[in-house]
């Protein structure tokens, strides 16, 4: 197991002068954790402009002094997200970084209502910052050499689901928190799979590969024994490998018989994998995804009318 699975990555901008939870900061160092901040001691102004001239992005922490860090993060957010001082860029890190860490705990234990209000909460963030900002996904980049891919996958997603629904459909409040709850919880049954197998860094076998497939089916029903999630939120866990020629898993329909939050999530899914860095490959451009997703739905793999509605929102954003 890799030793940054024991370190998490804190935005600077979260990290207030005039109040923060008394833990060690951490710097990374050519691949190693050097102590910055004592929990003893204070954060100060001019820690937090040595940083920034340093051009500093991000100090580290233990995953053991999470929960206490979490619990500052979620219950100062919204007066975070309305600092004038910080940036567009700034704010969209410090609230990609909070989800991030809230999904982790979320894949740790999904039934606790505690977790499940954690992320409704989050996901109203990023419903509000999606609206009032006009690239709201251009920060999310950010954040993704700086924590494992599944749980920076599963909020990249929810981002561009989330803005890909505002921009195209008219959906009520408790539907669009479905979507996103969904969205975040969309990859649950990857947690039923061996580190061995998603950390691969080669070519998966057929038996491999199967196991993998059954992770949409797997998280589903544990999901929906739960009884925490919604009808909308449970599609897009099953369905977001479904595809429009009924070509996907796990159960193989096609065309309009994939639920919309499917048939998005599927194209967002794609999209966020491709531009992201692998264990067995590198990520891809922004233009050179949109390339290989307009090949395929030329092949059948997506609702053409979507597609083309959902290539001309990411061209506006293009987080590659």
């Amino acid at each position: 197991m890799s030793k940054d699975r024991y370190w998490r990555a804190i935005s600077i901008d979260s990290i207030s002068p005039d109040h923060f939870p008394s833990v060690a900061l951490y710097l990374k160092s050519s691949g190693n954790y050097v102590l910055y901040k004592a929990p003893e001691r204070m954060f100060t102004v001019e820690d937090q402009r040595r940083l920034e001239r340093n051009f500093t992005e991000f100090l580290y922490v233990r995953s053991g002094d999470m929960e206490l860090l979490n619990e500052f993060m979620e219950s100062n957010l919204t007066e975070m997200l309305a600092r004038e001082e910080l940036s567009s860029m700034a704010k969209g890190r410090l609230l990609y970084q909070t989800a991030v860490n809230c999904v982790i705990d979320m894949f740790e234990s999904p039934e606790e209502s505690a977790n499940l209000q954690r992320c409704c909460n989050i996901v109203q963030h990023m419903l509000q910052y999606a609206a009032s900002d006009p690239h709201p996904l251009a920060s999310l980049h950010t954040i993704t050499n700086h924590n494992f891919y599944i749980f920076s996958h599963t909020v990249q997603v929810t981002a561009l689901c989330l803005l890909v629904h505002e921009r195209i459909y008219d959906l009520a409040p408790d539907e669009l928190l479905d979507m996103g709850l969904g969205s975040l919880v969309h990859d649950y049954g990857m947690t039923f799979i061996t580190n061995e197998v998603l950390d691969k860094n080669d070519a998966l076998t057929d038996i491999e590969y199967y196991k993998v497939k059954q992770h949409t089916q797997k998280g589903y029903e544990y999901l929906k024994h739960s009884g925490k999630y919604g009808e909308v939120a449970l599609n897009i866990v099953r369905y977001h490998h479904e595809r429009y020629d009924g070509n996907g898993y796990p159960t193989g329909i096609k065309g309009d018989e994939i639920p919309r939050s499917g048939q998005v999530s599927a194209l967002c899914d794609v999209y966020c994998a491709l531009i992201m860095d692998r264990a067995y490959r590198k990520a891809i451009s922004h233009a050179e995804a949109i390339r290989l997703m307009g090949e395929q739905t030329q092949k059948g793999a997506f609702n053409p009318q979507l597609f083309k509605q959902f290539a001309e929102i990411v061209n506006e954003q293009k987080l590659a």
